[in-house]
């Protein structure tokens, strides 16, 4: 019992001693934490390439009539083929494609059209109607992005017991990010129903303009207020456990083992204090006389 009371005691005293620390040091302290918590703020600011991020959404399922049970089984296969889904979109045969298109990216207005022509009654072909070719138009601006670049920027979340995954392209400004995902989305919804006979694939939600994702400016604050407030301490505790200064009689009785024989005590003297000589010799030479 008496030595855990001691150990009580003991413990008391050396938080009272650290409180004491921070309270004689907490100007230094601030100093650490503010400045710390500054630069973790200007790193993710201004020293950090930011990257950011954009998402779509896609479905893909059987488009077919069935009755009840049968189209459940069907749902059910179609979440099960989720994982599939998610190793086609990042291979070379999707990727390829949509760095083709990111390279060059045209959509078509119109479609192409065939030279319509009839038989007539006299046995005759004739046209009717010449061929149109397709009209496109450019649909933003051009990145070049190879097909191992893009397998490092997608990424494909998807959540349980749902038909729908999403596809999240990072990039190092907003509008690749967007351009990346809709890319992909666009080339795996073209190349999917050949690869898979699957006969719907819905892109439910098209990539937007990408939001920053990293670094969190926030978290980089704090962690710098943090770990300056940390490295504070870390200073004060070790400079005064290598102080071996005698701060008190305690110390000597209790961690030496020494006996206090007295104690000298210090006193100042006032700037108008003076020893005069020539009257202290005067008086010896009163005294021999």
């Amino acid at each position: 019992m008496e030595n855990n009371n001691n150990a009580t005691q003991n413990n008391s005293i050396d938080l009272l001693r650290l409180w004491r620390l921070f309270k004689q040091h907490i100007l230094s302290v601030i100093i650490w934490t503010v400045g710390l918590g500054i630069i973790g703020f200007a790193l993710s600011e201004f020293v950090i390439q930011p990257k950011y991020s954009s998402s779509a959404q896609i479905l893909v399922n059987q488009k077919k009539d069935r009755d009840p049970n049968a189209l459940y089984n069907a749902q059910q296969a179609d979440v099960q083929m989720i994982n599939t889904y998610k190793d086609i979109i990042t291979s070379p045969v999707i990727l390829n494609d949509a760095s083709d298109y990111l390279a060059n990216p045209v959509k078509v207005v119109k479609k192409a059209q065939k030279a319509k022509y009839v038989v007539g009654a006299d046995g005759v072909r004739r046209r009717v109607r010449a061929a149109k070719p397709a009209v496109t138009e450019r649909d933003g601006q051009s990145y070049d992005y190879s097909a191992k670049e893009l397998n490092k920027a997608v990424s494909v979340q998807t959540q349980q017991n749902s038909q729908v995954f999403t596809l999240t392209a990072t990039a190092v400004t907003p509008d690749q990010s967007k351009a990346i995902a809709n890319a992909v989305a666009n080339s795996f919804k073209n190349k999917i129903p050949k690869i898979m006979n699957v006969n719907n694939v819905t892109i439910v939600s098209r990539a937007t303009k990408g939001i920053k994702s990293f670094p969190n400016t926030k978290l980089f604050t704090l962690a710098g207020l943090v770990l300056g407030f940390i490295i504070a301490l870390a200073i004060i505790i070790t400079r005064d456990a290598m102080n071996t200064t005698v701060r008190d009689d305690d110390y000597l009785s209790n961690e030496l083992g020494l006996t206090n024989l007295g104690t000298v005590t210090h006193f100042a003297l006032s700037n108008s204090f003076s020893l005069n000589k020539d009257k202290d010799k005067g008086n010896r030479r009163n005294k021999r006389v």
